[in-house]
């Protein structure tokens, strides 16, 4: 099977309008093997867990495939980091609401003002975190309202609220868990395998990218291939936790890998001052025979350009060729570190992306704000399914919470939640009534969810399949001793569905996000950190300032489409830049400090980044850059020569930058 359809003869067939309408649905007709093995073991391992608990008697047995869904990702690594921080979230958040109901038993409006402060106080926080840290954090926020909410009628039944559903939550992980094993064979072996490969292939493209880089005069289209690019490194470096996690204990190759990838973003930042320097629009491609490493080093080599004392470009050229060959062979030793695991070894390494704290605080208040408002409408309302939509609000403002966008991703999130409610609708008042035995619950329950499935890896699809799989068995609700009726089941469709529609409206009116004051608050903090750089007592590295620029760049790659073309190219040759001019601070910076260059050099430098510090820099750089250039023709030791030249080079690729966003960085 394949990802399109092959199994209906419809290419010789004429491209009418109908087979192209069916051809979109190529996904549930022609799957590939991967979307139907995750489509299947995830289906059983939902509907094991939901027969588990029916077969346990637990008052809500729904709960538990939920969690499978949950939980349940395409890689061992990522379902297995998911799970273990949504049992300690869901235990946090037991204790949270057990707390919580115990402080305010008589005292409503209490109660709901501090289970609002401390869903946004979790909303917040997890908005400074990285992967699913960040999705354990949230979770103890919308669980506390979960289990707050189902024990609101009778508190003094709290705990037993609250040691059911950690009992389904620990049921689903278990079952996902068991079911994931059987259906991956050889976890280690493969993953190791998958994690080389993929290493291999971003960095066969990044060598292969900087030729092509040097050789664009057009900058939009050359910060358009170094987007693609990074957005591909730092896709890879997000997934790097899961394998090591699907590698077991106490290795060292994810901060291997991690290393490797910080040095391809190092290589492209010294490809870019190259091509600053003296970009090669006739150069030719890599050769494709040669170790990557080697075939680059050979490039640069032939593709220097010619000594010319009067050209400061030929010069400063070599120290940052030598700089890019000799990370791209780091790189290559990490990739070879990456292979076996040692036990001596005591390498580490992270490569985090930093968050603003303004956001964090504006989810916080998203939070808190609507959660008391649905507080408030069911004090007004009285409505008996009061509780369950507060529950439903917590749980979809802590799942939106750590999205980039989360306005937009909300959007079809209520798509998927609209598919879903329609679907629990047959199989609840239709299809379960006529259930009579396991296996013809399982044999209901298996086409819905697969479907579901397959559609979440779809990534047109995700967000709709999100909202779908989640809450189908909460929808549907089955039970041992009875049913749903329509009453009670179209008031729970009814707060759920109101509930995405309420979170969608303060989205919008709450602090809404907007990706063009995010991109000047993220100009801004950039320029900040910039000049921070200069600073002795600053112990940003290279890797470290590179891995957090290219972070922020991804994510407004990611959300490009709300804005208008030039107001992203402005972005990202601003970005970039910066991203290059900071690297060569670093570099000034670190000579300083360990005293590489001759003491009249060390003073010129110190003075240029002292006034970089004040932001006064620009009518500074060129006198500087001017006397170390005099202080070169004067008599000096081999090492001497060699640091005045790798300052020199700095110097002019710094000035050169300037020099291009002067109208638009106040650097």
């Amino acid at each position: 099977m394949g990802g399109q359809s092959t199994a209906f003869p419809l290419h010789g067939a004429p491209d009418t309008g109908l087979l192209r309408h069916i051809r979109r649905f190529s996904w549930i007709y022609a799957p590939s093997l991967a979307d139907l093995g995750f489509a299947v073991r995830t289906s059983c391992a939902a509907i094991l867990s939901l027969l588990i608990a029916m077969w346990m008697e637990l008052d809500s047995p729904q709960w538990a495939p939920l969690t499978v869904w949950v939980v349940a990702q395409s890689s061992r690594g990522e379902s297995l980091s998911k799970a273990r921080w949504r049992i300690v979230g869901t235990l946090a958040g037991s204790v949270a609401a057990i707390t919580l109901m115990a402080a305010f038993p008589q005292a409503p409006a209490m109660f709901f003002v501090c289970l609002a402060l401390w869903i946004g106080l979790c909303c917040a926080l997890a908005t400074l975190l990285d992967q699913y840290r960040a999705y354990g954090l949230v979770l103890t926020g919308f669980t506390s309202a979960i289990i707050a909410t189902g024990a609101i009628v009778q508190p003094d039944d709290v705990f037993a609220v609250s040691v059911a559903r950690s009992s389904y939550i620990i049921l689903g992980v278990l079952c996902e868990a068991v079911l994931a094993v059987l259906f991956m064979p050889n976890m280690v072996e493969r993953t190791r395998a998958q994690l080389q490969a993929r290493l291999d292939d971003t960095f066969h493209a990044t060598c292969a990218a900087i030729p092509q880089l040097l050789g664009m005069t057009a900058p939009a289209a050359r910060q358009a291939a170094t987007g693609r690019l990074l957005d591909r490194i730092m896709a890879f470096s997000g997934q790097i936790e899961f394998a090591a996690l699907e590698l077991g204990p106490r290795n060292r190759v994810g901060d291997h890998a991690r290393r490797a990838l910080a040095g391809m973003l190092v290589m492209l930042a010294h490809a870019r001052a190259l091509q600053i320097l003296s970009p090669r629009p006739d150069a030719s491609p890599l050769p494709a025979h040669e170790p990557p490493e080697r075939a680059l080093a050979t490039w640069l080599h032939d593709h220097a350009p010619p000594p010319d004392p009067d050209n400061m470009a030929a010069h400063a050229w070599q120290p940052v060729a030598v700089a890019l060959t000799h990370e791209a062979t780091v790189v290559h030793d990490e990739m070879l570190a990456c292979q076996a695991t040692r036990h001596d070894d005591r390498f580490r390494f992270s490569l985090t992306s930093r968050r603003h704290a303004r956001e964090a605080v504006h989810n916080g208040i998203r939070s808190s704000t609507a959660i008391m408002m649905a507080a408030v409408m069911w004090e007004i309302t009285a409505w008996h399914h009061g509780p369950a939509f507060i529950s439903f609000v917590a749980l979809i403002y802590g799942l939106m919470a750590t999205r980039e966008n989360p306005l937009v991703a909300t959007l079809p999130f209520l798509k998927g939640g609209l598919w879903c409610t329609a679907t629990a609708a047959i199989m609840a008042l239709w299809v379960i009534p006529a259930i009579t035995s396991p296996e013809m619950l399982l044999a209901a329950l298996l086409v819905p969810m697969t479907i579901g499935g397959l559609a979440a890896r779809r990534p047109q699809l995700a967000g709709h399949a999100f909202s779908f799989n989640m809450f189908l068995p909460v929808l549907i609700g089955p039970m041992n001793q009875g049913r749903y009726d329509e009453v009670a089941f179209l008031n729970n469709a009814l707060a759920f569905v109101a509930s995405i529609v309420f979170v969608l409206l303060t989205y919008r009116l709450v602090i809404p996000f907007r990706l063009d004051v995010h991109i000047r608050r993220t100009a801004a903090a950039i320029n900040r950190r910039l000049r921070h750089l200069a600073q002795s007592r600053d112990r940003t590295n290279a890797t470290a300032w590179l891995g957090a620029c290219a972070a922020s760049l991804v994510r407004i790659l990611h959300q490009a489409t709300a804005v208008p073309q030039p107001t992203v190219n402005a972005c990202l040759s601003e970005q970039i830049g910066a991203m290059t001019v900071g690297l060569y601070i670093i570099r000034l910076r670190d000579m300083l400090r360990t005293g590489a260059l001759p003491p009249r050099a060390m003073r010129m430098v110190a003075l240029f980044l002292a006034r970089w510090q004040r932001g006064q820099a620009g009518p500074t750089t060129a006198h500087v850059l001017a006397w170390l250039r005099h202080e070169q023709t004067r008599p000096h030791a081999a090492h001497d020569r060699a640091s005045l030249a790798e300052a020199v080079a700095c110097l002019h690729i710094i000035a050169a930058s300037l020099h291009e966003h002067e109208p638009d960085v106040p650097w």
